[in-house]
């Protein structure tokens, strides 16, 4: 039977880099497999990884269909045995709903990649319906690290190195940009709870705020 499968993790943790193995190990056996993504930080119609693959993939844009895109595909004759969908927290209820579809309807497996939670905690609907629908939520084990070493479980969002928790809740970026420039950083949850980032770490060597101990003072 087919699945439907959501792999999660934080930024900096391999899911696009997984998204492109798992392509790869279903093409190299003749599986036929189509690749979608949303927002990706290589531009439209891509799938990246930090780690310098890439890949041409579908655009889901707003009022996208999973399922009519399918049908049509195999109505005209085509073979479609997989979907990989990158950047799957930024797709709406309704599109995930799609893909349960795909899986039940038309037996075809679904592997969904994306992040859980945005900058400021919050469940992505995208994420949240996957949660609720998919028959296994994966969490990859290669850990992302916070600045202080410790295990990151949280997103932040920040402004010239500054953690920030209001705005938007999709503003494409990286965790790869100056700390001039609006960016994302992956953080413990202590230091995430602290708003303490990197740069304001670096500001405060020595400051009580940073020490996981009191500071004896003169």
């Amino acid at each position: 039977m087919a699945d439907l499968v959501f792999f999660s993790g934080t930024m900096d943790c391999g899911k696009s880099t997984l998204a492109l193995q798992l392509d790869h190990n279903h093409a190299a056996r003749g599986r036929k497999g189509i690749i979608f993504s949303r927002h990706d930080r290589a531009g439209a119609s891509t799938i990246s990884s930090r780690l310098g693959l890439r890949a041409d993939a579908v655009e889901v844009t707003e009022g996208f269909d999973f399922h009519a895109y399918v049908v049509h595909l195999l109505s005209a004759g085509g073979k479609v045995d997989y979907l990989i969908c990158d950047e799957a927290n930024f797709y709406d209820a309704e599109q995930v709903d799609q893909l349960a579809r795909v899986v039940d309807e038309l037996s075809i497996d679904v592997f969904t990649f994306g992040i859980t939670t945005d900058f400021r905690t919050k469940l992505f609907p995208g994420s949240q319906r996957l949660i609720e629908l998919a028959d296994r939520v994966e969490i990859l084990q290669v850990e992302a690290l916070c600045w202080c070493g410790a295990r990151a479980t949280h997103n932040a969002r920040t402004v010239g190195g500054v953690m920030v928790v209001e705005g938007a809740q999709v503003v494409v970026g990286d965790i790869a940009v100056s700390e001039s420039e609006v960016g994302y950083e992956v953080l413990c949850r202590r230091h995430h709870r602290r708003r303490l980032t990197a740069a304001t770490a670096r500001a405060s060597v020595l400051s009580p705020d940073v020490l996981p101990f009191e500071a004896q003072r003169p």
